[in-house]
């Protein structure tokens, strides 16, 4: 009797989360599955199950080129990001006295307090024709003419790199502030350089706190559709802009589907790939 009212007690405090996740994930996951399977013939949907929208994105090179521009996209975000956030959030826990720890952090976490569109609208005006550098390189003489460096991919990854570097700051941060100073200790004791103890120990520590960081720069940068939108615009497509053409012009439910779920495996094996680092257990 004693286990029954613990098992039912149990499922009264996993239930509501498990119906939230049952109706507001998988039974919509589901649904995008089944209408992926279907087609958009001559205005209106066909129920016949299929695989031509797979079979479709797989063989026309502009839907393979938006996955491509969208794993280079981010691998290159990815990358300066840590380039950039690693010593920050090194000289943040190391060199910044504790005392000012917590201005530090507060000033490094300023623009998630702004808006992501306003952010991205604030790097277009700034390099748009009439933008600050295109201004300034002209003041100085170095152009002739007003210059665009927006509606690029360069664009792109420099929104992109504002953002995530801030993120990847925090969780290498947190990840530093973990490790022993014992260590140190040790190793200076043992006659090791400053460099030799950051090289063999601190920064093999550290190497969780980074993968965290690339990880969520990657699934977020890889379904972001507001940053290339704005800053990149049409010259180089992206996988979630190419799923929203499917949709704003052709309302063609059943390939956005199939591409949106093409995009959901691929950040599957994103995810399977950073799972040794996420402490998650392979089954």
């Amino acid at each position: 009797m004693m286990r029954a009212k613990r098992k039912l007690g149990g499922w009264g405090l996993i239930g509501p989360g498990l119906l939230w996740t049952i109706a507001f994930f998988a039974v919509p996951l589901l649904i995008m599955a089944a209408y992926s399977l279907f087609q958009r013939v001559g205005g209106r949907i066909v129920t016949d199950l299929s695989f031509s929208n797979y079979l479709a994105f797989f063989s026309k090179p502009h839907h393979l080129n938006a996955l491509i521009n969208s794993l280079e996209v981010t691998l290159i975000t990815t990358i300066i990001s840590i380039i950039l956030a690693y010593p920050l959030a090194y000289i943040l826990a190391y060199r910044v006295p504790p005392r000012w720890q917590r201005i530090a952090l507060m000033m490094a976490i300023l623009p998630f307090w702004t808006s992501y569109v306003v952010r991205s609208y604030s790097w277009l005006l700034v390099l748009s024709s009439n933008g600050v550098i295109s201004n300034s390189m002209q003041w100085l003489g170095i152009v002739d003419s007003p210059i665009s460096l927006a509606n690029s991919r360069a664009a792109t990854v420099l929104g992109f790199v504002h953002f995530f570097t801030m993120l990847l700051t925090l969780t290498i941060f947190a990840n530093l502030k973990q490790i022993s100073p014992n260590y140190k200790i040790a190793a200076a004791d043992l006659g090791a350089s400053r460099f030799q103890t950051f090289w063999r120990i601190t920064l093999p520590l550290s190497i969780p706190g980074v993968m965290v960081g690339a990880f969520l720069t990657i699934v977020l940068a890889l379904g972001d559709y507001i940053t290339p939108q704005i800053l990149g615009g049409f010259r180089e497509v992206l996988l979630p802009q190419a799923i929203m053409l499917q949709i704003q012009r052709q309302a063609n439910f059943p390939m956005a589907s199939a591409m949106s779920l093409v995009l959901m495996v691929v950040i599957s094996i994103i995810f399977l790939l950073f799972s040794r680092w996420l402490k998650i257990e392979r089954m």
